[in-house]
């Protein structure tokens, strides 16, 4: 099997992980439902597999980096 760099693609490190919804609203500390609620206002990328929908805890980093509000 060729090595994942030759197709673009880099393995999955420890921020790359796949989180389940409910997996990503604890990590944010927030109900499935808000979580549910940005994959279907696009707010935040996120990973189908099948039917099942995954979140990379990056993009959950991305997310929250992206919300910081500097101090003054």
């Amino acid at each position: 099997m060729p090595p994942a760099s030759t197709h673009g693609h880099k393995p999955l490190g420890d921020s790359g992980q796949l989180l389940t919804i409910g997996q990503a609203a604890e990590y944010l500390g927030t109900g499935q439902r808000f979580a549910r609620r940005l994959i279907s206002e696009r707010r935040i990328l996120y990973v189908k597999l099948g039917k099942h929908v995954r979140l990379e805890r990056c993009a959950l980093d991305a997310f929250v980096a992206a919300g910081r509000v500097p101090c003054r």
